[in-house]
């Protein structure tokens, strides 16, 4: 299960480590992709796989769904963890998640997202919020 917080830099060649605890997770094949909220996400082979047969599940006839397949798999890279554990995010990706040079890896369960420090740090502060994180959980049942 991938879960905390940690600061990594991206290298002039758009390599970031991945968090050496979360290494074997996604040894092989990964992949990485743009994410909700502005962010890129890191699946491991397995996990991107159950995403990817949930969006073979809904109705093609379905605009949203349609959109959000377009979303995913069009802005998706198959990528491998080199010998010191990076990954390389590809350059059209960092660009629209404006990634350069820091980044926060956040871990969510079955993937990590990659954020752009500051955009991280926004989402973070209105989620400290009581209110606003009350508001934003409603009606999910927890």
């Amino acid at each position: 299960m991938f879960t905390g917080e940690y600061r990594h830099t991206i290298d002039a060649k758009g390599r970031i480590a991945v968090p050496a605890r979360f290494r074997g997770d996604l040894a092989g094949v990964a992949f990485v992709s743009r994410w909700m909220d502005g962010c890129l996400a890191i699946f491991p082979k397995d996990a991107w796989g159950q995403l990817a047969d949930r969006v073979a599940g809904l109705q093609v006839s379905d605009a949203n769904a349609r959109n959000f397949a377009r979303f995913l798999f069009g802005g998706a890279f198959e990528v491998q963890l080199d010998q010191q554990g990076r990954v390389v995010l590809p350059a059209s990706l960092r660009d629209e998640a404006g990634l350069n040079g820091e980044a926060v890896v956040v871990g969510m369960r079955d993937h990590l997202e990659i954020w752009q420090p500051a955009r991280w740090a926004a989402y973070s502060s209105r989620m400290s919020d009581p209110e606003v994180f009350a508001a934003h959980i409603q009606g999910l049942g927890i």
